[in-house]
């Protein structure tokens, strides 16, 4: 996060993207845990994609990445260009 081309990513900019998010694609068969990418914004408007797993035996959410969808890749930052 620290190295995003678009700017560094706070960890607070994370939490604002994930609770304003939405899931856009979903890895059930991912392993330890399903996973998924949620496209949210912060306070401040700035996109943010967001890779999650839920360990459901802890009730616990784990960030795997979280990078500024690059928008010349992406429609509306939530379908992927081909």
């Amino acid at each position: 996060m620290e190295q995003e081309d678009f700017g560094e990513i706070k960890e607070s900019e994370v939490f604002e993207a994930v609770r304003s998010g939405e899931v856009i694609e979903s890895y059930p068969e991912d392993e330890p845990y399903p996973s998924c990418l949620i496209y949210g914004r912060t306070f401040e408007g700035r996109p943010l994609h967001v890779v999650c797993a839920y360990a459901k035996d802890e009730k616990t959410a784990i960030i795997i990445t979280a990078y500024q969808p690059d928008p010349d890749r992406w429609i509306d930052f939530v379908g992927r260009k081909t």
